[in-house]
């Protein structure tokens, strides 16, 4: 099994979310470990959110999994039904087709340090409860819209 040097992975911190919603992101840095390894079933990210940022917009899908594992410092998981404090060794899966909307927020005064491992569906659809946003992802690409199905204008 191929070794993967995490030195070379590039650190993104910004978001594909039209501008209007960049802002939640924050503070997130991710690296992407599965595109090292040339995995295209599942991706892997390792991801630090400094105090305050959170991972995502709270989200769920319709057909990808999403797994993620706490290595370092508190991370509040906000659900539906509530918020659950994750700490090191902690984990939460979140089934794909289950609308429950999902984000981890770091609400603590130090980094937060944790494993992201998903679904990498050729088709899904992404719903973010809680703004006037969804996602389609198929043939054609990826592109977010209103939830009227109406997109984003190219300036984002």
């Amino acid at each position: 099994m191929p070794k993967i040097d995490i030195a070379k992975a590039n650190v993104r911190t910004t978001t594909t979310y039209p501008k209007p919603f960049q802002a939640v992101c924050a503070g997130r840095e991710k690296m992407a470990l599965g595109n090292l390894a040339g995995l295209t079933q599942f991706g892997v990210n390792l991801t630090r959110l400094k105090p305050g940022a959170a991972s995502a917009l709270r989200h769920w899908h319709d057909n990808e999994d999403e797994f993620v594992y706490v290595l370092e410092g508190e991370l509040m998981l906000i659900e539906d039904g509530g918020e659950t404090l994750l700490k090191p060794g902690e984990a939460a899966g979140f089934k794909a087709g289950v609308p429950d909307g999902h984000h981890l927020v770091n609400k603590s005064q130090r980094d937060a340090l944790f494993l992201e491992i998903g679904t990498r569906s050729a088709r899904d659809h992404g719903h973010y409860p809680d703004v006037d946003l969804a996602y389609a992802k198929d043939e054609d690409g990826f592109r977010f819209s209103h939830k009227s199905g109406e997109p984003y204008s190219a300036e984002r």
